[in-house]
């Protein structure tokens, strides 16, 4: 049965929006409701990765519970409703909320989902508490409830562990031995991680982000993926003293989560090497008859002009940092758009014959460039790569 998209993108709106109006009622004024003594606690609260693209490495705030009441400040707030949204984001200006609710109110929402909460508490003296509370309260102040997110260093999980940094007055010497991944990790192998059963959604990343996020990073800075706190928090110190005062404990048990990996048949791979058997097979036909398929060629590189169109505004217009430097420029531009028009008009076909000739040498050139770059990529890529080098030589050729 195929999905109505309208109902999803609604259920989608729907709850982001309850999530927003649940926070509207808490503001900084209750965070200083919240009397500071020896009962007063702050623990950091992980959801489990949803189905949503935006859920699968997990959701991260932190709570706050004192006798004057239990909130939870939440770092994640997006609404999709705001005025060029999808534009805004794309060009890097993701400005994200903050904002405070009951704790009841943001476990029962993960819980309707059907997604767990693991609690991380936290062995903070009385002054370094007060302080948490200070630093919170002033994020949620009109004015500073706003930030600039960023995927990888700046977002729901990094926020609440910076602030305990700040309020601890030195870094957290996280705990990497119970992590999933091991090695030599970039952030793009975390991402590929969780993202194993929506290879679609790696491939557009893969695309997009440049090698920004291709160097090896610390322990620390995995931080990012929220579903990793509690394995890097669990047993973390500050200076010789444990950050938590207890082990992370469960608070909502994930209900079971099917795995669904996307069929073979279905992934950027088989897809890839279905164009590249196409390409392969015009390819003999037309070095056999002399001539150009032009309406596969026009399909070919519309399709790599429009991506290289995408690409070039996330390099050239974007702020998002990690979508520059991009080694792709070299294989999707805007220029492919070129022979995919005007392979029709006679009078161009000395500028189509020239773009293949630059196509051909800017692909050698990506070839030995790629290794020496450190960028990561998709393995689909090498079969699209080699179906527009088998449409370069044979227009040469012919």
């Amino acid at each position: 049965m195929v999905p109505n998209t309208p109902m999803i993108l609604h259920r989608h709106i729907i709850v982001i929006l309850l999530s927003i109006f649940a926070a509207i009622p808490m503001t900084h004024a209750a965070m200083r409701s919240i009397p500071v003594d020896s009962t007063t606690q702050v623990s950091l609260l992980v959801a489990s990765p949803g189905t949503e693209i935006y859920e699968l490495e997990g959701h991260a705030a932190m709570r706050i519970v004192g006798s004057g009441g239990d909130i939870t400040v939440n770092w994640g707030l997006f609404n999709f409703d705001q005025p060029n949204f999808v534009y805004r984001y794309v060009k890097g200006e993701t400005d994200y909320g903050i904002g405070a609710q009951y704790t009841s109110h943001f476990i029962n929402n993960y819980a309707a989902q059907g997604r767990g909460v693991t609690e991380i508490p936290l062995n903070l003296t009385p002054t370094q508490v007060q302080r948490v509370i200070e630093l919170v309260d002033s994020t949620l102040r009109p004015g500073n409830n706003i930030y600039r997110y960023n995927y990888v260093k700046d977002n729901c999980s990094t926020r609440p562990v910076s602030i305990i940094e700040q309020a601890i007055g030195d870094t957290i010497v996280v705990d990497s031995s119970n992590l999933p991944l091991t090695g030599n990790i970039s952030f793009r192998d975390v991402m590929r991680y969780y993202h194993e059963y929506y290879p679609w959604y790696q491939f557009g990343i893969d695309l997009a982000l440049g090698s920004g996020i291709d160097y090896n990073i610390t322990p620390h800075e995995m931080a990012f993926a929220p579903v990793l706190l509690p394995a890097l928090l669990g047993n973390a110190t500050v200076g010789e003293k444990p950050l938590t005062s207890e082990s992370p404990r469960e608070l909502v048990q994930a209900a079971p989560w099917p795995a669904q990996p996307t069929p073979w048949y279905l992934t950027p791979l088989f897809v890839a090497i279905l164009v590249l058997a196409a390409a392969a097979f015009i390819t003999w036909r037309d070095l056999k008859h002399k001539k150009e398929t032009r309406w596969f060629d026009t399909a070919l590189f519309g399709v790599y002009g429009l991506m290289g169109c995408v690409i070039t505004f996330l390099v050239f217009v974007s702020v998002h940092e990690a979508t520059s430097p991009n080694l792709l420029l070299l294989w999707l531009n805007p220029l492919a758009l070129i022979p995919a028009v005007c392979i029709w008009i006679k009078k161009a076909k000395n500028m189509v014959l020239c773009y293949h000739f630059v196509n051909f040498v800017a692909l050698l050139i990506l070839a030995v460039a790629w290794p020496l770059a450190g960028q990561g990529g998709n393995i689909a890529f090498l079969p699209l790569i080699l179906a527009d080098v088998l449409r370069s030589v044979s227009y040469i050729y012919i």
